[in-house]
């Protein structure tokens, strides 16, 4: 067996965070005045904000699909057709939490970096960020890896053929 069921927890639970990180950006922008008016009156906010959106929404539709695939597919088949897919949406999992975190921090400002309080969420999880990107597989070993599970998968196919 491979780690790719490993890798689909990972996955499940970094996209979960960024979008805590983006629920958290919302609130605190609706709640928080800055020059007289609230922060998402802001269009760089609002900047901020849909392109965390933009990043969540695209991996959580691409791990729906990936778990649609590992539910309906043999394991003989997971195991031929999902390994590079699913470190490729492992790196993709994990950038997009680390990308909400930074973005969280900066639209929270400091009260993102006190333990307790308002921005208690956004401070654990950008501290906790960097240990979802190295479990399962570093990104770099992650994206070489999809490039050769590709190439693998080409090879059988061709020889199918």
């Amino acid at each position: 067996y491979n780690f790719n069921h490993e890798r689909w927890m990972l996955i499940a639970q970094a996209t979960r965070f960024a979008r805590v990180c983006l629920e958290e950006s919302v609130k605190h922008a609706l709640r928080r005045k800055t020059f007289g008016k609230k922060l998402i009156e802001h269009p760089v906010i609002r900047f901020k904000i849909a392109e965390m959106a933009r990043q969540v929404e695209a991996t959580q539709a691409q791990l729906e699909a990936l778990t649609y695939q590992m539910m309906t597919m043999s394991k003989e088949e997971q195991n031929l057709k999902l390994g590079g897919d699913t470190a490729m949406l492992k790196v993709q999992a994990t950038k997009v939490y680390e990308y909400c975190a930074r973005e969280s921090q900066q639209v929270l400002g400091g009260i993102s970096y006190v333990k307790g309080g308002l921005g208690e969420k956004v401070e654990r999880l950008g501290r906790e960020v960097r240990a979802y990107a190295v479990p399962g597989g570093s990104e770099e070993i992650m994206l070489d890896l999809s490039v050769r599970q590709a190439l693998k998968l080409s090879q059988v196919l061709k020889s199918k053929m």
